[in-house]
Parts: C-alpha cells; sequence; structure tokens
C-alpha cells in the first residue's frame, strides 16, 4: 500500500438544506464523523436517507448550508471557489450511471477530465496504464455502446484515478449490474486501494458489497442512525451471514 493510505475525513454537525416552495428539507441533518486514512466505508440506508448528498458533499460537487468538512487538513466548507475547484480535482468520483462520453472512445473517456491541464502525451501514457490496471487494456479504441455494462464503470473507475486521488467516492457503483460483476467492481476497487493508496466511500445498498467494507455507516433521514466496524476478522462465510441481516 501507498506509504500514505489515503485522506482522512472529518464532518462536524454537518447540514444540507433543499427548498421547495414553502417546504424545507434537510437531506443531511447534523452529521458527525471521522473516517481513517486508507479505509473503505459503506454508506447505507434507505432511498432520500442522504447517502448521495453526503457524498456531494464530501466531494464539493454541492456546498453544506452549516457546519464543517475537513479532508486531511484543508477544511473544505471553508475554501473558496477557486480553492474549491483545485479540491475536486483531488477527489475521484464513480458513479451507478457511468456518465462516458459516447462518442468518445475508452482512452479519450478516461483522460477527459485531465484535458484542460498541460501534457497531452503523459496523459495518454497514464490512461493506458490505468487501463490495463482494471482489467481493459488493449480496448483503448472501443467506443462506450461496445462494452459491457462492468466494462464501462472498469473505464469509470480508470477515469476516476487519473488524477491521483487520495479520496474515492463511488455512488452506487454496482447498482446497474449483476451480483457477480458487481462482486467483480467490489474485488477492483478493494485490490486498487491496496496498489495506490485510497480512502474509498461507497455508497451501496447491496448488503454483499456493504458487508466487504471496512466499516458501515447507515443514514435515515438525513441522520447517522448506525456505525459498525467490520474488521473483526471473521471468515467469508460469517460476513455474508451478517450481510443478510444488516439493514440497509
Amino acid at each position: 500500500m501507498d506509504p500514505t493510505p489515503g485522506s482522512t475525513v472529518r464532518t462536524d454537525r454537518l447540514v444540507r438544506e433543499f427548498r421547495t416552495g414553502a417546504e424545507r428539507l434537510t437531506a443531511v441533518d447534523e452529521v458527525s464523523l471521522e473516517i481513517a486514512g486508507g479505509s473503505v466505508v459503506a454508506l447505507t440506508g434507505p432511498s432520500g436517507s442522504g447517502k448521495s448528498t453526503l457524498l456531494h458533499l464530501i466531494g464539493a460537487i454541492e456546498r453544506a448550508d452549516r457546519g464543517s468538512l475537513t479532508v486531511d487538513d484543508v477544511e473544505v466548507t471553508a475554501l473558496r471557489r477557486g480553492a474549491l475547484a483545485r479540491y475536486r480535482q483531488r477527489v475521484g468520483f464513480v458513479f451507478q450511471r457511468y456518465h462516458l462520453l459516447p462518442a468518445l472512445t475508452v482512452l479519450d473517456n478516461v483522460i477527459a477530465p485531465v484535458l484542460p491541464l498541460p501534457g497531452r502525451a503523459d496523459h495518454a501514457a497514464r490512461a493506458r496504464e490505468l487501463l490495463a490496471a482494471v482489467g481493459l487494456e488493449g480496448r483503448e479504441r472501443a467506443l462506450p455502446a461496445q462494452l459491457s455494462g462492468g466494462q464501462q464503470q472498469r473505464v469509470a473507475i480508470a477515469r476516476a484515478l487519473m488524477g491521483r486521488p487520495r479520496l474515492l467516492l463511488a455512488d452506487e457503483p454496482t447498482g446497474n449490474l449483476d451480483s457477480a460483476t458487481g462482486a467483480q467492481i467490489l474485488d477492483l476497487l478493494l485490490d486498487l486501494r491496496e496498489r495506490h493508496g485510497m480512502t474509498i466511500l461507497l455508497a451501496t445498498h447491496e448488503r454483499a458489497i456493504a458487508a466487504r467494507c471496512d466499516r458501515l455507516i447507515r443514514l435515515g433521514d438525513g441522520r447517522l442512525v448506525e456505525d459498525i466496524d467490520l474488521t473483526d476478522g471473521e471468515d467469508p462465510a460469517e460476513t455474508f451471514d451478517r450481510a443478510s441481516r444488516l439493514r440497509l
């Protein structure tokens, strides 16, 4: 593993509200948590519980209304526009629907996030290395429509790693995949965590996926309602048996 295994994340009474007419919806309601560098954390809870919004706040896609977010030693909630943009460049994002550009090749999709930056040849070389790392060597010239769902998600993961992030945020990355392919994607993420040194926050409804993480955080109505350490050394069969009982 990388000697610096990933970003530490700390939130303190983080709040995100939305207004619809006269109504106010609190999507994230005073969530306080600490996430150790290099850990893989499952965010679970029913639809509308605040999982995606919490990931968006940590990734600075959305701004908190109250509370604070600190990643490593940087208080993200205090950053202004330019510093926020630089912070986002250091965070990797993986989404359920892949968000690949259909007219671009696999290689160009991976390079796309760093196109505004100098060093096109270096970007291409790194993109090829990442595609090989996710098992897609030789498919660089393919279009997304020529790939399976699992392969498209592998492209999305390679793209998320282009900026060498120490923090990877994955929002239902296995949600559109069958269980076997979803397990392969998690295998890949765990392997990449070991090789590249990352903290991974993973929103999921899948019990088998959540049970393989280091920690499970369950949200309900925007609040943190359960926080379980899953690193107790039990064998895989017991882990998966417990997964069937988890309330996600």
